[in-house]
């Protein structure tokens, strides 16, 4: 574009990626055929008064199904699902592996021989033995330990609406869990978890409140000490990693000169595996403090544009008030399809034709295409969830970019929140289609991954492991990039209105020629907001609210870098940056003619978009001693742990930093040399 135009963002509003809305449309269509499909089909009834394992819904009569013993029973007056062994579960196939009865009570209390059973059937009328069985024989029957429920049988209360009676154990509920969550690796931790959150439930709550009320607290305190906050955070957090490394390396100078005659030999191989930790410890401590101590004195000179953005970040949030509560509007969106989701999802586990399993009970299961709506439905919780989540940075980001670019923030929108909702529903909801599915498509792989690895678990070789964590770590990162592109590219199609592709080229052009002032911001500014979150979470929560604030943060730096690309103060090219900001750039102009020619360096980091091949450099010769240092890392372990961490470097390496560093420096070759104003 031509220096001597006028860039005028904000304008020329027109729709983005149509094609992308049309096909996401025409999705959520498909999921809405298949809850239809799902609904039609019957299972609604099966899901919500429940049936037995031949087949009958209870509560209601039953016609006979065609070779099922036991089906087409009347149960009108039995309307609650009772199992044999509620806590049985098959979590691979996650379903319970108990003969499910009607019954018309659930026991309140543990019953905990026969004979309570046979007294439980006989006052209220509830026989929780198989139906071949009377009550008066299920303390006479030999067959009565295998036609009867486990012993103890635990108590029990129906579930509201769905009529299963549930165990009120505590431990009963975490293997539920189990059954619905594919990744778990230790049962004994979600035992102690879903235990701490039923017991101190009204706690919690009380705790996210306050969380609330601290973040905002955080946010006023960043605004208005930012300049102060950040350096002492600085200086207490390297404090901190000297005092932590020297603390490390005495004690293992301790450990080491202690006696070893004075260890039986039973506990002296503890003392030299403590003795080895003790020592990898200490020198990750080392090589971290070392590390942090270089990019503090490498970023010291940029440290005054974050502190700029912080201060404006806090404006954003006093012109901007309904910011704070976007995180309250995105949760509810998202627990509102989950619930539909996990609805649907119980619908399908209920839907389709009768068939008998090898045991003798009934199943229903779908035959033809139709069986793989499963996959289609999983699908969608991803890529809709993305899509929701996509929604919320667009608001953020078009809210925040009216504000930067309101010469006069007295003519803001009544909500510039709502306003931007609503330029988001009338131009930009193909471009969020677009973005979210991207991340959908790198997410299922990775997910695929996971559960391979967790069902393989223990029987696999260690290349085959090794293989399988480095491809999911490397598409862990790949998906974490394209989550910072895609937030960047929101804010671009905000500015320029322009589609998803060519917002996030133009977005990725400016992150690499402000390579290293992203650099500071990510490592300064995210750092600071991370102590701030670890110094709330240390009480509360609060990662949903700061990162609202990291990302007011991230939208106003491109803001700020597009700013300056297309303006320079001149009349009629006047910037609209903040007066905070705006010192900032004149502080940086007087800074380069001080330094006149020796000042070479500095003027390139003082021009945000001048200059790629220094930036290029630095990343090069980042990305070759971050690759050293990891490599000198992993030699500190041995056996698999080793030939794991240095394949997992290498993959990150060639597919992550490298493709970075070069697109990075061809990028900056096919820039055209900048033009001088007059």
């Amino acid at each position: 574009q031509s220096s001597k135009r006028e860039w005028k963002p904000l304008e020329d509003r027109s729709c983005t990626d149509i094609p992308w809305l049309l096909l996401f449309i025409l999705f959520c269509i498909g999921m809405g055929f298949i809850c239809g499909f799902s609904v039609a089909t019957g299972a609604a009834a099966r899901l919500v008064s429940g049936y037995d394992s031949y087949g009958n819904i209870c509560g209601q009569k039953n016609a006979k199904l065609e070779a099922i013993p036991n089906s087409g029973m009347d149960h009108t007056h039995r309307k609650y699902v009772f199992f044999l062994d509620p806590c049985n579960l098959d979590l691979i196939n996650r379903k319970i592996k108990s003969v499910a009865l009607c019954v018309a009570a659930c026991p309140r209390q543990e019953l905990k021989t026969l004979s309570d059973v046979q007294k439980f059937a006989e006052i209220n009328g509830s026989a929780l033995c198989s139906y071949s069985l009377k009550p008066s024989e299920y303390t006479t029957s030999s067959k009565a330990p295998v036609l009867c429920p486990k012993l103890p049988v635990p108590a029990s209360a129906p579930i509201p609406f769905f009529h299963r009676c549930a165990p009120v154990n505590i431990s009963c509920y975490a293997k539920f869990a189990e059954a619905l969550i594919t990744f778990v690796s230790d049962n004994s931790v979600l035992h102690r978890l879903i235990s701490g959150v039923m017991t101190s439930k009204e706690i919690i709550l009380g705790l996210c409140l306050l969380s609330l009320v601290l973040s905002m607290i955080l946010m006023v305190i960043i605004r208005y000490i930012s300049r102060i906050l950040v350096w002492i955070l600085t200086i207490l957090v390297i404090l901190g990693s000297l005092g932590g490394t020297g603390v490390l390396w005495w004690l293992y100078a301790k450990q080491r000169k202690s006696p070893k005659e004075a260890v039986i030999p039973e506990q002296l191989q503890i003392a030299e595996d403590n003795l080895r930790a003790l020592l990898i410890y200490a020198i990750a401590a080392t090589v971290f403090t070392v590390i942090l101590f270089l990019i503090m004195l490498v970023m010291r000179k940029r440290v005054a544009l974050t502190i700029a953005l912080f201060h404006v970040a806090g404006k954003v949030f006093i012109h901007l008030p309904l910011l704070v509560f976007q995180p309250f509007w995105t949760f509810f969106a998202l627990v509102l399809f989950w619930v539909y989701w996990i609805m649907t999802l119980l619908f399908l586990g209920t839907t389709g034709s009768a068939v008998q399993n090898d045991q003798g009970f009934v199943e229903f299961r779908v035959s033809g295409p139709l069986q793989y709506m499963w996959w289609y439905h999983v699908v969608g919780l991803i890529w809709i969830s993305e899509f929701i989540l996509a929604c919320q940075q667009m608001t953020v980001a078009g809210a925040v970019v009216t504000y930067y670019f309101t010469r006069d923030k007295r003519n803001l929108p009544f909500a510039p929140i709502l306003a931007s909702v609503n330029r988001l529903i009338r131009y930009h909801l193909g471009t969020v289609a677009k973005g979210s599915f991207i991340i959908t498509l790198v997410k299922i792989p990775r997910m695929i991954l996971m559960y391979i690895h967790s069902q393989l678990k223990g029987k696999e070789n260690a290349c085959a492991r090794c293989v399988l964590k480095s491809c999911i770590c490397c598409l862990w990162c790949l998906e974490k990039c394209l989550n910072y592109l895609n937030q960047n590219a929101y804010t671009a199609t905000a500015i320029n209105s322009t589609n998803f592709c060519t917002s996030a080229k133009d977005a990725f052009v400016i992150l690499v020629e402000n390579a290293l002032r992203v650099a500071a911001i990510n490592t300064v500014g995210d750092f600071m907001l991370f102590l701030g979150k670890v110094l709330i979470v240390c009480s509360t929560v609060a990662h949903c609210f700061l990162s609202i604030y990291e990302m007011v943060v991230d939208v106003l730096f491109l803001c700020f870098a597009i700013d300056t690309k297309y303006n320079d103060g001149s009349p009629g090219r006047e910037f609209y940056m903040d007066k905070v900001l705006m010192e900032f750039v004149e502080n940086s102009r007087k800074a380069m003619k001080e330094a006149g020619k020796g000042g070479v360096a500095d003027a390139r980091e003082l021009k945000p978009m001048v200059g790629g091949d220094e930036e290029v450099a630095s990343l090069q010769e980042f990305h070759f001693h971050f690759l050293s240092l990891s490599l000198f890392t992993d030699c500190t372990s041995s056996g698999e742990a080793f030939v794991t961490c240095i394949t997992q470097d290498v993959l990150l390496f060639l597919f992550v930093c490298l493709p970075i560093t070069w697109m990075a420096e061809f990028l900056s070759q096919l820039r055209p040399p900048s033009v001088k104003v007059s």
